[in-house]
């Protein structure tokens, strides 16, 4: 039996019937393997993943091929045929025989051992049956062509247009790029480009002074000048929305949904004469923040733990907000595929706890500055409705500039960024 499949298909059984989160889920089942080598974690990773990525496609398939309603399948039969066919259609390197073979191996070593002839049956019925995908411009069409939940494509052609979600949603289904930001306080960028070479890792300029796209095999995390505090990851989308904000080197800013710290750690270091505030719901993601900061020099930051909906007058005002709301995360689905399966009604509630984060937040600011409201989602309700209805009810602010990352243009996470000023 494959351990690589098995944990593959036990973490996919914990994303879709317990609803948990699919990084946190892989590296523990993965962490608990102590003799588990690295061509073994990268199968399991890839499969995972990789079947998440193509999941509404991979059950178009089965449900062609299956006459039970898929939900009334065992979990782990489920999960079992879900990643095998996965490995067949997606995975060039693994034949087809030993991704049935290994299948049915799971099956039999579980606690679903009946359904072994039924697994073996529908994988080669698959591998007999050319099943075509639609190609047409209907939600259902494009949901199953680029696998993402219907109601998704529904948001994006009404936000946007059919060619845009199209678009979107290929790209979403391709391996996100690795931006980075040098850390100005240690090094420049051709220096780390420099040490980054000497790594064996390949580093382009990005689209800002201090912005690098990394081609790196295995965990940025090991890497000598991660550890050494000379860069941290940023998307490029987050990078450019900062730099928006025009930070000076004497501002006072405060940042209001800080975790994990990276717009924080970049204020830091073009407010180095100044002071960063950075908040967060949660203590245990206040310590990332603390954390990131230690390992990259920043000295000019506090890490609080506070509520971004409410108000606290001892944290005074400040000449720059960042206001990087909780949202959908539509724009980032490349990175966490599972953002596909959550509930829309989840995703509707966030409109009003972004409207009161961004109302509170406006109260710290100061007359003449500036406050960056940001999501990773492409969503107009949470982006440019929100900013409507504040400035609707706040008649003292007035919108400076706006952007909609798109990565079928700059190559970017989907992000939108837009600058508040008050009078």
């Amino acid at each position: 039996m494959s351990l690589s499949r098995h944990i593959a298909a036990t973490a996919l059984v914990k994303v879709t019937e317990d609803k948990a989160y699919s990084n946190l889920v892989l590296n523990s089942i993965i962490g608990e393997q102590k003799d588990m080598g690295a061509d073994d974690k990268a199968l399991s990773t890839a499969i995972f993943y990789g079947t998440l990525d193509r999941m509404v496609t991979i059950d178009f398939y089965l449900k062609k091929l299956i006459k039970t309603p898929l939900k009334k399948l065992k979990p782990y039969t489920l999960a079992v045929l879900r990643t095998a066919i996965f490995q067949i259609k997606y995975l060039d390197k693994i034949p087809n025989s030993a991704a049935v073979n290994e299948a049915v191996k799971l099956i039999k070593a579980s606690k679903e051992s009946h359904n072994a002839s039924f697994v073996n049956a529908v994988l080669r019925n698959f591998l007999r049956t050319d099943i075509p995908l639609p190609n047409g411009n209907s939600i259902f069409d494009i949901s199953v062509a680029f696998s993402c939940p219907q109601w998704i494509v529904s948001q994006l052609i009404k936000d946007y247009s059919v060619d845009f979600t199209k678009s979107f949603l290929e790209n979403a289904l391709l391996p996100p790029p690795l931006f980075v930001r040098v850390n100005t306080l240690k090094t420049e960028k051709d220096k780390l480009k420099e040490i980054l070479s000497k790594e064996g890792i390949e580093a382009k300029d990005g689209h800002t002074d201090t912005m690098l796209l990394l081609d790196i095999n295995g965990s940025v995390e090991k890497t000598k000048a991660y550890n050494d505090g000379l860069f941290f990851v940023q998307d490029s989308s987050c990078q450019q929305a900062l730099e928006m904000l025009d930070i000076k080197q004497n501002s006072r800013v405060l940042d209001v949904c800080a975790a994990p710290g990276g717009k924080s750690f970049a204020a830091a270091m073009k407010a180095v004469k100044g002071e960063i505030i950075s908040c967060e719901l949660y203590e245990h993601r206040t310590g990332l923040i603390e954390s990131g900061a230690k390992r990259l020099g920043i000295t000019n930051l506090t890490a609080k733990t506070a509520d971004a909906t409410v108000y606290d007058k001892e944290l005074g005002l400040f000449d720059r907000i960042v206001c990087d709301v909780p949202c959908s995360g539509l724009g980032v689905i490349r990175r966490k595929p599972d953002i596909k399966y959550k509930a829309q009604t989840d995703m509707a509630e966030l409109i009003d706890i972004q409207q009161k984060i961004l109302c509170n937040a406006s109260k710290y600011l100061q007359s003449g500055g500036n406050l960056l409201y940001s999501t990773c989602t492409l969503s107009v309700a949470e982006n440019r409705g929100n900013v409507d209805n504040f400035l609707q009810s706040h008649p003292d602010f007035i919108l400076i500039n706006e952007y909609t990352f798109s990565p079928r243009q700059q190559n970017t996470d989907g992000f939108y960024a837009a600058v508040i000023s008050k009078k």
